[in-house]
């Protein structure tokens, strides 16, 4: 690399309490100095590509520091098995060859975007990789009026209510019955949690439908991703769409999102595909 071309520059994203996983940082990152990169654990700016060690959570932490940079981001799974990651760690020499070459691979994910109005004014708006929910307190039902393009849908008293993508219809949604939804298929997943309502199915909405939200209880709060959290007021109206932007999940090897759910889930394949 001459001294007139500025360093490559990568992300690292660490699990901050995982020993294996700062080991394995160690390494990488005095791999990718040697090679001449530049690296940085806190900011995307100027990064060609965030490489994660740890889990979907901390999958989810590092889409928030790339948000608004187009760049991959490079899951390293050091813990069970996740739908984001790759599911076998590489060497830390394996990971840098890929990351020196660039032979990894990325595919976009739909985001959600959501807005909060009270008084008929917008008061906050965000995104979500993996889902928007409203719940209220714990051991107490909230009353919700769902509407889909503006028309009434039903009013739910319920735990509360997923607005899942499908990169987050195996987390949450997936725990309280929702499906499971390929990645590469755009849609907007809707399900209550513990709805009393003849109708209360799980809904996979068109991506480009707008889902609003009318919030008719006290002690209700909003969660985008499990961890960015607002409180929500009676008479507030919480509008879901697809967000404009996507997140780019890369991945150094072959396997499919069926690989990682029969990883994730153990499922029994051997005979039926001809396995001894």
């Amino acid at each position: 690399m001459s001294s007139a071309q500025s360093p490559r520059k990568v992300l690292l994203v660490v699990h901050p309490s995982r020993d294996d996983a700062q080991k394995y940082a160690e390494e990488f990152r005095s791999l990718l100095v040697a090679a001449g990169f530049e690296v940085s654990s806190d900011s995307a700016e100027g990064a060609e590509l965030a490489v994660v060690l740890g889990g979907d959570g901390t999958i989810l932490r590092a889409a928030q520091l790339c948000r608004g940079f187009d760049i991959p981001i490079l899951g390293i799974n050091l813990g069970s098995v996740g739908f984001m990651a790759e599911i076998h760690k590489p060497s830390t020499k394996e990971l840098l060859a890929a990351v020196e070459n660039r032979s990894y691979k990325y595919e976009q994910r739909l985001v959600a975007h959501y807005s909060i109005h009270r008084d008929g004014k917008e008061v906050a708006n965000g995104w979500a990789l993996n889902e928007v929910v409203i719940e209220g307190v714990p051991g107490a039902m909230i009353q919700l009026f769902v509407h889909i393009d503006s028309h009434p849908l039903s009013r739910w008293g319920c735990d509360g209510v997923i607005c899942a993508t499908p990169t987050g219809s195996t987390a949450y949604a997936f725990s309280v019955g929702g499906p499971v939804v390929w990645p590469e298929v755009p849609a907007l997943i809707l399900l209550p949690i513990a709805a009393h309502a003849l109708f209360s199915r799980p809904m996979v909405v068109s991506p480009d439908s707008s889902i609003a939200i009318d919030v008719e209880s006290n002690d209700a709060h909003l969660f985008a991703d499990g961890f960015r959290r607002t409180d929500l007021k009676v008479g507030d109206r919480v509008v879901i769409t697809r967000d404009a932007h996507t997140v780019s999940l890369g991945h150094i090897g072959d396997s499919s999102f069926t690989d990682r759910l029969v990883a994730k889930f153990q499922l029994p394949v051997e005979g039926w595909r001809g396995e001894k």
